[in-house]
């Protein structure tokens, strides 16, 4: 049996009272040029719960407290080598975050940020996710869809499972 080593990551999907959601520009290294578009959070550390990770992503990377517990509401799995550097793909854990727009800036520096390939961070209106034909990608990279359901259908019971 071969194992594989994935990267997990919580995330959250931090959405204002219009209805944007924020991401973060990821430029990533190989191949050059190359920008993602993807919801803040990272690595759960060893010894971390999923809930105390967000929390800790969420204050380094867009100054945001997050109390209480949000919907865990998708899960995704991606098994790609060459997906994230030095892991052969990367399990995504996001979270519902409603919270009143506010001017992203977290506790890591810009030079930490860029460290871990974070380049910019944007408020995006749904409908611009949706009718996006530039170069940039989205995680996942059907971003729209599963976001206009959770938007109009509010939390799920379970995670909904993505792929890429």
């Amino acid at each position: 049996m071969v194992s594989v080593k994935l990267r997990h990551a919580a995330r959250a999907l931090i959405v204002d009272e219009d209805e944007r959601v924020l991401l973060c520009r990821f430029a990533i290294r190989e191949p050059p040029g190359m920008v993602v578009w993807a919801a803040p959070g990272g690595k759960i550390e060893p010894g971390e719960s999923l809930l105390e990770a967000l929390r800790r992503e969420l204050r380094e990377e867009v100054g945001l407290v997050v109390d209480g517990e949000p919907p865990h509401v998708w899960h995704q799995e991606v098994v790609a080598p060459g997906h994230a550097r030095g892991h052969d793909g990367v399990i995504n854990d996001f979270f519902l975050v409603r919270t009143a727009a506010f001017e992203p800036r977290g506790t890591l520096s810009a030079a930490e940020l860029a460290a871990e390939n974070v380049t910019g961070l944007r408020w995006w209106p749904l409908r611009e996710i949706a009718s996006y034909d530039g170069t940039d990608l989205f995680a996942p990279r059907d971003l729209a869809t599963p976001l206009t359901a959770l938007l109009a259908g509010g939390a799920p019971a379970e995670p909904v499972r993505l792929g890429l």
